[in-house]
């Protein structure tokens, strides 16, 4: 198969797998979406599923975010890791989004991305499972399964971002953002396949045998 029939393959297979792509991270809005994303760094989305309700007990809007205090943010969330920054980052985040949005979410990338923790990826995913905007994270899974399906060099994320958004259509990104993730997370884990082992992986390269050496996000 050339990149392209590789491309539209998977497609097909994935939405196949996963036709229903609900968003992993429990939220009710865009702004408890935020705060769930940043805190899914270097942490599992069902650990996030845990945390996120006592800490949206406490405070379930930036409004009420801003006066909380870190160190009681900093508790809440301890088990996430990396509690310090993030802490910070989502009280001085609904700070900002008083002061300069209205209180709201706002939905452009560039005013996502000058929030406190908040990087392309996390505004990526806002965007994208937000508001619907066209998008294509990139994660571990996306990063590792890019490459083992030879659809990326796998130089670093935001080369295999731009890869991916040149082989899938637009209207296509949203959804197969997730079901990559989904299918990464089942069958085409770190340690448990290779490139040769899972059926995606089989279907592609029937002929392959050594295995996939990927780069790391």
């Amino acid at each position: 198969m050339t990149k392209a029939e590789r491309a539209a393959h998977l497609d097909r297979r994935l939405d196949e797998l996963y036709p229903e792509t609900p968003v992993p991270l429990d939220h009710f809005d865009p702004y408890s979406l935020l705060i769930a994303v940043l805190l899914s760094a270097q942490c599992t989305d069902a650990r996030v599923n845990l945390i996120t309700p006592a800490l949206f007990a406490r405070a379930n809007n930036p409004r009420d975010m801003m006066e909380v205090p870190v160190e009681e943010i900093r508790e809440i969330i301890r088990p996430c890791g990396l509690s310090p920054r993030k802490s910070k980052a989502i009280s001085e985040l609904s700070r900002i989004l008083i002061e300069s949005h209205g209180g709201e979410v706002p939905a452009d990338f560039a005013a996502l991305e000058a929030l406190p923790g908040v990087g392309h990826k996390t505004a990526s995913v806002v965007m994208a499972q937000a508001f619907g905007v066209p998008a294509f994270p990139v994660d571990t899974h996306i990063h590792r399964l890019a490459q083992r399906w030879k659809l990326t060099n796998g130089k670093n994320v935001d080369q295999t971002e731009k890869d991916l958004k040149k082989l899938f259509p637009r209207n296509r990104w949203n959804a197969l953002h997730l079901q990559i993730i989904f299918y990464g997370r089942e069958h085409c884990t770190a340690r448990g396949c290779d490139g040769t082992v899972c059926m995606l992986c089989r279907e592609l390269f029937p002929r392959r045998k050594a295995p996939v050496v990927v780069t790391k996000s």
